[in-house]
């Protein structure tokens, strides 16, 4: 079982020339700590098992009643809702998404832990239309409660997540996978990409590809976190107390784009493909 610190990690380093991604080593425990997210109360939280972080609430309010939002995605993504893949191609393969992100034009200032007390030795890298880094994966269960994410299979349990469904509420870790960002901090600030919530993601692990959208904040010096939902459509074991595998999983974030709904899963999909198409073809 790993432990996470949440301390925040102000890096000043210089910009990084390019790399390779390393391999991400496992990690020893470390002490609890404090955590800032924009927008939301300095608190202290305990340390947590198997996972980056504690999500803080609370979440924004939609008034009852109002109706949902179409699912839309933000134009200028390349992915609009009416958006086909051209020709026969057939869907993004692992290997030629990996072979896109093999090389690193770092745009973190600093590099990022897989876990509390591993090596800062992972850069979050960019290109024009996207980032990406290669980390562990921890089980974020966060969010509704349900039969396989509640307070009772997961002891740091929190029922808010950063991002919200259109009824305001906070997302569901078993049904939805989403990603996890670090917090805005010196090391980087998602939004200076175009990284917010609802940017779509795609998520690779050995020879699958699957998509998912950007569902909550954690550590601003930790990354390497995914949704209950998107460890098991990606074969990673999910459960919250001991799931998560230790490396090799690469995450890829599309600047600029949006799924609104958050929780419209066949959107995500639909736009999800259409951007790995894109990105894979250097279009």
């Amino acid at each position: 079982m790993r432990v996470q610190s949440l301390t925040l990690v102000a890096a000043s380093a210089a910009l990084l020339a390019p790399t390779t991604f390393p391999d991400a080593p496992p990690a020893p425990l470390p002490d609890p700590a404090r955590i800032l997210l924009p927008g939301a109360p300095d608190r202290v939280e305990p340390p947590r098992a198997d996972r980056s972080g504690v999500r803080v609430g609370p979440v924004p309010h939609v008034p009852s009643g109002q109706p949902a939002s179409p699912s839309r995605v933000v134009p200028g993504s390349g992915a609009g809702a009416g958006a086909k893949r051209g020709g026969d191609e057939g869907p993004v393969r692992a290997a030629d998404l990996l072979a896109r992100v093999r090389d690193c034009e770092p745009v973190s200032r600093g590099r990022y832990r897989s876990d509390a007390g591993a090596p800062a030795d992972i850069p979050v890298c960019g290109t024009r239309d996207a980032v990406y880094w290669k980390a562990d994966l921890d089980v974020d269960c966060d969010g509704r409660p349900g039969d396989r994410c509640n307070g009772r299979t997961d002891p740091h349990f929190s029922p808010a997540t950063a991002y919200t469904e259109s009824d305001g509420g906070p997302l569901d870790a078993e049904r939805l996978p989403y990603v996890v960002v670090p917090g805005p901090s010196d090391i980087w600030d998602p939004r200076e990409d175009g990284i917010r919530g609802g940017s779509l993601a795609a998520l690779v692990h050995g020879d699958r590809v699957r998509y998912a959208v950007v569902g909550d904040v954690g550590p601003s010096d930790l990354v390497g976190e995914a949704s209950y939902a998107a460890a098991r459509s990606l074969g990673i074991p999910a459960d919250p107390a001991g799931g998560g595998v230790a490396s090799d999983v690469t995450y890829i974030v599309f600047k600029d784009s949006e799924v609104e709904p958050v929780e419209d899963t066949a959107a995500t999909e639909k736009a999800g493909e259409r951007l790995a198409r894109k990105f894979v073809d250097g279009r």
